[in-house]
């Protein structure tokens, strides 16, 4: 187990999306766009305006079209306390995200990539990080479910696979990297088939 002020990311083989690859047919690329604090659309006032992600999300998009599906999971760095939104804030703050997708033509031929939500798996006020997501825990369930069936987008609900770690309750320890991967590369293989 990691310390819970350890910044480090784990290696390449123990995060998810190595696991998500594994799943996949070998000519398919995961490329990884996760940032560490990043919001979906909330410009963060102590962290910096760089941790929003809609201002980076066309970019991102742009910068390595073509691509063949989009996995958006976000959602958790909402519920810090200094954001006062509710689930429905967020969900409709993913959709926003969503559009951008969809409406971004960094698809093959310029078209749409094809679209995964991931509803992150719901915090726990726990560890060093309990202060900073107060009450975030009751505001994040069942994140973008309702949202994604209303717009015909894939949807996979994190929380129904794995839990956050106990140590900070944010993030994940390895063994749910693998099984969170598992079901997001599963996920994937459905929708580009």
């Amino acid at each position: 187990m990691r310390h819970a002020h350890d910044i480090r990311r784990y290696d390449h083989e123990i995060r998810w999306t190595w696991h998500a690859a594994a799943c996949l047919p070998s000519d398919v690329h995961i490329i990884e766009e996760g940032h560490p604090g990043r919001t979906t659309l909330h410009d963060d006032p102590i962290e910096s305006a760089h941790k929003n992600g809609l201002t980076v999300l066309p970019a991102l998009l742009e910068t390595h079209r073509p691509l063949d599906a989009v996995v958006l999971m976000l959602g958790t760095n909402d519920m810090k306390a200094r954001f006062p939104v509710t689930e429905m804030d967020v969900a409709r703050a993913v959709e926003r995200l969503a559009m951008v997708v969809i409406g971004s033509g960094a698809g093959p031929d310029l078209g749409c990539p094809k679209l995964l939500i991931v509803a992150p798996p719901p915090i726990q006020e726990v560890g060093c990080l309990a202060e900073m997501f107060q009450s975030g825990s009751a505001r994040l369930h069942r994140l973008g479910a309702a949202m994604a069936a209303r717009m015909g987008i894939s949807f996979v609900d994190a929380g129904q696979h794995i839990t956050v770690s106990p140590t900070d309750g944010i993030h994940f320890e390895p063994e749910a990297h693998a099984v969170l991967g598992r079901t997001i590369g599963a996920a994937l293989a459905r929708l580009l088939d």
